[in-house]
C-alpha cells in the first residue's frame, strides 16, 4: 500500500498532525508512507518514525505539478491541513482516494475541495459560531484529524505528539538551567491587549514564584529578545535555537508561557505544563481548537484593551496561572 500525507503549513500545525501520522503508520503498518511538506516546517518531521520520505513543496514550486510528480499507484491521499494549497497536491496525486477536511462556513473552500477530493469532511469549527456562546463545542485539532484517518479506515489510533528530541538537542542547551519558567518572546506579546512594558514588568513579576527565567525567541522576535536581554530581567535569553534545541530548552523548564501557538504545541509535545495568553478575539474557538494538548495547562484571554488596570489584571493571572502548575 502506498500512501501520501499532506502538510504544508506551519510547525504548529505539522506537530498536532503528528498523532494522525503515527496512527496512519500503526493501522497499516506495512504501507510506504510520504509526508509532503514544506521546506519550514520539514524540522518537525525529520526524525519521525512513522514517515517513510518526506517531500519537500519549495516556495516557487507548483502544487499540481508537485502532487502530480508524486502519483504512481497510489492508495491513498489525505489533505491534513484544511487548504486549498494542500487540497491541490492531493487532488493532483490521483490517489484512489483523496481526504481532506475543511471548516463549517468555508462554503468556497468546499466547492473547490469536492473537486479534489473523494472524501470531504466537515469540521465544525468556525470563529463566529463559537463566539456566539461559550457552549458551541469545537474539538481540539488533534481530534479533528484523527478523523480523517478514521474516515480513510484506520483502526489503530494513537494520540501522543510525537518529537525526537535527542541528546544532541539536550546539550545544546546545558545551559539552561532545570525547573525554569520558560518564556516564548513572539511579537503578540507587544499589542492588541500587551504591550512591551507589560511584558518586561511581567518577567518581574513572575520573580516572586522563585524559578529562574527562561526567555527563548525566535526571527519573528530577535528585537524584543534584545530588549528582553538588555533590561535584564530574564536570567537566560536564547535566540534563534535550532528546532531540536528549542524544544529540548522547554522540556528542561517546568513550565512554558506563551502567546504562540506553534511553542504552544511543541511545550505539549515536550510534555510540558503550559500557560497560553491567547487573543481577546475568537478566544472561545482558539482555546478549544489549540489549546495545549495532553498537559496540564490554562488558557487565558488577552485583555480587550490596554489600560494600566487591564495590563495589571492581565499579568495577575498568568503569574497566578504560572504559580497553579508548578504545583501540579
Amino acid at each position: 500500500m502506498k500512501i501520501l500525507l499532506t502538510r504544508l503549513d506551519r510547525v504548529g500545525d505539522l506537530v498536532l498532525s503528528t498523532p494522525a501520522i503515527a496512527s496512519v503508520r500503526r493501522s497499516w503498518p506495512q504501507a510506504h508512507v510520504t509526508l509532503a511538506c514544506s521546506r519550514y516546517n520539514a524540522v518537525v518531521v525529520a526524525r519521525n518514525p512513522d514517515v517513510d520520505a518526506l517531500a519537500i513543496l519549495e516556495p516557487s514550486a507548483d502544487p499540481r505539478r508537485f502532487g502530480a510528480d508524486l502519483a504512481g499507484d497510489l492508495d491513498l491521499a489525505i489533505a491534513l491541513a484544511p487548504r486549498t494549497l494542500d487540497f491541490r497536491v492531493v487532488g493532483a496525486s490521483r490517489a484512489r482516494r483523496r481526504i481532506g477536511y475543511t471548516y463549517v462556513r468555508r462554503y468556497a473552500t468546499r466547492l473547490f475541495a469536492r473537486r479534489s477530493l473523494t472524501d470531504l469532511v466537515i469540521s465544525e469549527a468556525d470563529p463566529d459560531l463559537a463566539e456566539r456562546g461559550r457552549r458551541y463545542p469545537v474539538r481540539h485539532e488533534v481530534d479533528q484529524i484523527l478523523g480523517l484517518v478514521r474516515r480513510a479506515g484506520g483502526e489503530t489510533v494513537a494520540h501522543e505528539l510525537v518529537l525526537q528530541i535527542d541528546d544532541r538537542d539536550r546539550a545544546a542547551v546545558a545551559q539552561v538551567p532545570p525547573g525554569a519558567i520558560a518564556v516564548q518572546l513572539a511579537p503578540r506579546w507587544l499589542s492588541k491587549g500587551s504591550t512591551l512594558a507589560s511584558a518586561l514588568a511581567l518577567f518581574g513579576e513572575l520573580r516572586a514564584l522563585g524559578r529562574p527565567l527562561l526567555a527563548t525567541f525566535g526571527a519573528d522576535a530577535r528585537e524584543f529578545g534584545t530588549r528582553v536581554r538588555e533590561a535584564g530581567v530574564a536570567d537566560i535569553v536564547l535566540g534563534d535555537l535550532a528546532f531540536g534545541a528549542w524544544a529540548a530548552a522547554f522540556e528542561k523548564s517546568a513550565v512554558v508561557l506563551t502567546v504562540d501557538t506553534g511553542a504552544t504545541h511543541v511545550a505539549s509535545a515536550a510534555r510540558r505544563p503550559t500557560v497560553v495568553l491567547f487573543e481577546h478575539q475568537y478566544f472561545n474557538l482558539n482555546s478549544q481548537e489549540w489549546a495545549p494538548y495532553r498537559v496540564p495547562a490554562v488558557c487565558l484571554r488577552k485583555p480587550a484593551g490596554e489600560g494600566a488596570a487591564e495590563l495589571a489584571g492581565s499579568r495577575a493571572e498568568i503569574v497566578a496561572a504560572v504559580g497553579s502548575l508548578l504545583n501540579v
